[in-house]
């Protein structure tokens, strides 16, 4: 039940002998994530024809292989965290974020045992988190804020329900992880919820970009493609059963029940074209996507992750989420 599974080799062959989508149609992969489950509203309802796009949804759960191949042209767009793309870019192949689709509000967090109280009272700690994911991000961003950084924590890498099994048998003093392992972990008998992404509003969001070239080849059909998004939401918002349903069976996996889909989008919101917009912003007043962008290049960059030397607005193209 992680958000970012360490994947197969079935995913490699499947690259192997699939290249990126044709003319009139593009290639999304995704992890397996309720904040994904509009794309298949999107299919199914036939809103992607509507808009005159063909788009094919891969499931693909590990983040490397995922994002090369969209680097490597396989892929048209990909669904991630903000955070995680400029980790995988490589020089001469520019990034564009253009659309937000969904926004934690709570599904991500840190159980912490009850005597720790804030982030500060994580200094000396032994912290539980995966390196590498946006559980890393999320932790150096609240470190950053509060005057410190990893240095001052006890690390200990795994992955992120593993980190919530760990909390909970007392190995580790804090646990950086996302629903249902934080609710289990906040169950212990000496454990609580530290901080929700609730408290930072926009620094854990799904974004789907892709590569210059395809935005050159294919600029109609990305834009088709988030007008599509848009109907999705407006579907959900008159039929949430029928939606909970499709998207169940779409995202699959720990999800495909329709009953655990809806409960798991208690932690998320799906991100309309309002939101879009004000989460953009524009190039004279940039919105809070700078901001998050901003820091994720801040964090992985002392982290040595950093390949390119790219500044936010390189990555921001604020033109496709206007419809």
């Amino acid at each position: 039940m992680l958000r970012k599974l360490i994947g197969t080799g079935a995913i490699a062959a499947l690259l192997a002998f699939t290249g990126p989508a044709d003319a009139g149609s593009l290639k999304l992969g995704h992890s397996t994530w309720v904040g994904y489950g509009p794309f298949y509203i999107a299919r199914d309802k036939g809103f992607f024809k509507d808009e005159g796009v063909d788009v094919e949804l891969v499931i693909m759960e590990d983040t490397p292989i995922k994002m090369g191949a969209l680097m490597a042209g396989q892929l048209d767009l990909v669904a991630s965290t903000v955070d995680e793309f400029p980790i995988y870019m490589k020089p001469g192949i520019g990034l564009h974020y253009v659309l937000a689709v969904d926004n934690s509000k709570g599904g991500d967090g840190i159980v912490a045992t009850k005597d720790i109280t804030s982030i500060e009272g994580l200094k000396g700690k032994k912290v539980a988190f995966e390196e590498g994911s946006v559980s890393q991000f999320f932790l150096n961003a609240l470190l950053k804020d509060a005057g410190m950084s990893q240095s001052d924590v006890e690390a200990v890498n795994m992955a992120a329900t593993d980190a919530g099994v760990a909390f909970a048998a007392g190995q580790v003093d804090a646990a950086v992880t996302w629903e249902p392992a934080l609710s289990q972990g906040a169950a212990a008998p000496n454990g609580h919820i530290l901080l929700t992404s609730a408290d930072k509003p926009g620094l854990i969001t799904d974004v789907v970009a892709a590569t210059d070239t395809t935005l050159k080849d294919k600029k109609a059909d990305v834009q088709a493609f988030v007008r599509a998004w848009y109907k999705a939401l407006d579907f959900i918002k008159s039929n949430p059963d029928e939606a909970n349903a499709i998207m169940a069976k779409g995202v699959g996996g720990w999800l495909s029940d329709p009953k655990v889909f809806a409960e798991t989008l208690s932690g998320i919101e799906y991100i309309d074209k309002d939101k879009n917009i004000a989460f953009f912003g524009t190039p004279d007043a940039p919105g809070q996507i700078t901001k998050t962008l901003g820091t994720a290049l801040d964090v992985w960059k002392g982290f040595g992750r950093i390949q390119v030397d790219v500044k936010p607005a390189d990555m921001i193209d604020y033109d496709f989420v206007k419809g």
